[in-house]
């Protein structure tokens, strides 16, 4: 194999970087995952994840997973309503009596951030991941690496893999080229015990997602299992936005009042999400990376997920590809297909760019068409034609 006697290392302890660590020892190689946060419980945000059988479900299944999967998922938390500005219901898929199951490729089951990641750290040989490694510089060493970290800490490796996401500090080291601006930027936010804070839209939502579009502004609302409810507000706005704003997002007073300027005329529902004083949002700009990107393949170093092909979150695709990524990289370099790393590197390589390319161009029309007049016509029809999906 490949990876015999060599060390792997694998920057980030996201999705697709717990899945590739999983997959590649499953193989017997020797893996090391650095992850920043300080436990394994310590930072677990964004709304709840739908995995789709060609990517993220087949990842899970090639790493003997899927039943822990249909243990902790959520089953009716992918069912969606589509309303306008007036929280007017256009297209509600509870209504919807059908059921689909496991095996279906139209079937999207959701689960929380944390319940997968916990599903995928259980997997992993004790001792993989080493907590609070906050990477602060990399280095050649010899054939491999050198990884310094936060507090003076260092690993040594002979392959080197960055699943270290939209920030990456390993990209550099194989690229220069940078994401441009999509035009759109989200507010994402949570709230708190949602039958406390926000009864009306814990209700609307009902456990599943509402999508809310008008006014070329979109607003996403997701039900979490553990009873709060996470949303992301959609505007096409400068790229220095929310720098030049002056708006603290740590103050839910403040983003409520930019909130009730920007979303002039929507009802007075949508502002339950900012009522509560321990609502805390963060401001993102939607990046994505070139569609015709491209690097040579280097011996000991490569990338998943969105330090390889950052994009915005239109398309729904964004866990997928990197669990796919990871999949397909550890198949090639696990296979006896190839006569070197690099070889196995520059064919995971080749096709993870036409993949996401694809993807990634989609995924730009979708943010396009969902920031414009008309968009809520354009998804009811979508979601309305046999096996309609988005995200």
């Amino acid at each position: 194999m490949l990876l015999q006697n060599k060390q792997v290392a694998i920057v980030g302890g996201g999705p697709g970087g717990l899945t590739l660590a999983r997959l590649l020892q499953q193989q017997g190689a020797a893996v090391r995952v650095y992850e920043r946060d300080r436990s394994r419980r310590e930072r677990v945000q964004g709304g709840t994840l739908d995995l789709h059988d060609e990517s993220g479900l087949a990842a899970l299944r090639t790493a003997g997973l899927l039943d822990a999967f249909r243990a902790h998922y959520r089953p009716g938390a992918d069912r969606l309503r589509l309303t306008d500005k007036h929280a007017t219901v256009a297209l509600d898929q509870h209504a919807d009596a059908s059921a689909d199951t496991f095996g279906d490729a139209a079937f999207r089951p959701e689960i929380d951030r944390g319940p997968l990641r916990h599903i995928l750290l259980d997997s992993l040989q004790p001792g993989t991941v080493v907590w609070d490694s906050q990477l602060v510089a990399v280095q050649p060493l010899g054939a491999g690496w050198q990884l310094t970290f936060q507090g003076g800490a260092t690993a040594t490796a002979d392959i080197l893999i960055g699943a270290d996401g939209a920030n990456s500090k390993i990209r550099p080291l194989l690229t220069p080229i940078r994401p441009f601006y999509s035009g759109v930027t989200i507010v994402e936010g949570t709230v708190y015990d949602s039958v406390q804070n926000a009864p009306q839209l814990h209700a609307l939502t009902k456990g599943g997602k509402i999508f809310a579009l008008d006014d070329a502004k979109t607003l996403v609302v997701s039900a979490k299992g553990d009873g709060s409810l996470t949303f992301y507000t959609g505007c096409k706005m400068p790229e220095t936005w929310a720098r030049d704003s002056g708006i603290d997002f740590a103050d839910a007073a403040e983003v409520r009042a930019w909130f009730r300027q920007e979303f002039a005329g929507w009802d007075k529902i949508w502002e339950e999400l900012f009522a509560s004083e321990t609502t805390r949002c963060v401001p993102r700009p939607q990046y994505c990376m070139p569609l015709d990107q491209t690097w040579p393949a280097q011996p000991n170093l490569t990338l998943l997920g969105d330090a390889a092909h950052l994009m915005p979150p239109y398309a729904g695709e964004g866990v997928n590809m990197a669990m796919l990524d990871a999949l397909e990289l550890s198949e090639c370099l696990t296979c006896e297909q190839f006569p070197t790393v690099q070889a196995a590197i520059a064919h995971y390589e080749q096709h993870m760019r036409q993949r996401a390319s694809a993807v990634a161009q989609e995924t730009l029309e979708q943010t396009e068409r969902l920031h414009a007049p008309g968009a809520l016509g354009y998804l009811v029809e979508l979601f309305g034609a046999p096996h309609g999906s988005m995200l």
